[in-house]
């Protein structure tokens, strides 16, 4: 399927979701990145008039919030940025210290971003009696690579049959900005943070392996092993069975 199909089928998709839900439209953080300008375009095409882009920084870099505000100039995207740097701050100041592995703390403090922005995508659906529409690619879903809860605590995820590389193609389509297509992939988790440094392998290998390309063993049971590590991130909680 090539990408004019790929972002058709996408559109209906997303209208057909929305309106087998009895909603109004659609909610989509935009972040500034690749995935999440994409899937704005997408909402934008299937509501003209019912989209609304959210910025939310939080100790981002400034070249985020661009990217976003281009993406949303050049597509007549409306927009509502809440800021929240200060409670992610006060968060951090009343939630206990516990841990002494300083790559679990950094984790952990993280992953609290992703969290806040889900719960402000939700209160603005909330009030508007929209759907919220996550980012999400099949590379990322594949492996867990994504906040449990966080940018996972949507409605829908458009991208998510589609790999890093179809993503980027659709964005060609779509004309997303090619500094947003060009740019490392990041979370913006921290400064200097990327995808392909955090995850320990590139989204070429990564798509190579979900498509059925070669991988050398290594990465591939590298991938494996991340992809059962993470099962948990991609099912509903379990429930226990006391019944006999």
């Amino acid at each position: 399927m090539n990408a004019e199909e790929s972002a058709s089928r996408l559109v209906s998709w997303i209208k057909e979701r929305v309106t087998a839900a009895g909603c109004g439209g659609v909610v989509a953080g935009m972040s500034g990145g690749l995935d999440s300008s994409v899937v704005a375009v997408l909402c934008r095409r299937g509501f003209p008039q019912a989209t609304l882009g959210v910025l939310m920084p939080c100790h981002s870099s400034p070249e985020d919030a661009e990217h976003a505000q281009l993406v949303a100039s050049q597509f007549s995207i409306p927009t509502r940025t809440v800021v929240l740097d200060a409670v992610y701050d006060t968060l951090l100041r009343l939630l206990p210290d516990e841990g002494t592995d300083p790559a679990a703390n950094r984790t952990a403090q993280a992953n609290l971003k992703p969290r806040l922005r889900m719960l402000t995508l939700y209160y603005l659906a909330n009030r508007l009696k929209y759907l919220v529409v996550g980012s999400s690619n099949r590379s990322e879903l594949a492996v867990g690579y994504f906040t449990k809860y966080g940018d996972s605590g949507v409605d829908m995820l458009p991208l998510g049959d589609l790999v890093k590389r179809e993503v980027r193609e659709l964005a060609s389509f779509l004309g997303i900005p090619r500094p947003i297509i060009d740019k490392p992939p990041s979370a913006g988790l921290w400064p200097g943070q990327t995808d392909e440094n955090e995850l320990g392998l590139t989204y070429e290998a990564l798509d190579d392996y979900l498509t059925g390309g070669t991988v050398k063993d290594d990465l591939r049971q590298k991938i494996e092993a991340m992809i059962r590590a993470s099962r948990h991130k991609i099912q509903l909680p379990p429930i226990a069975e006391l019944q006999d």
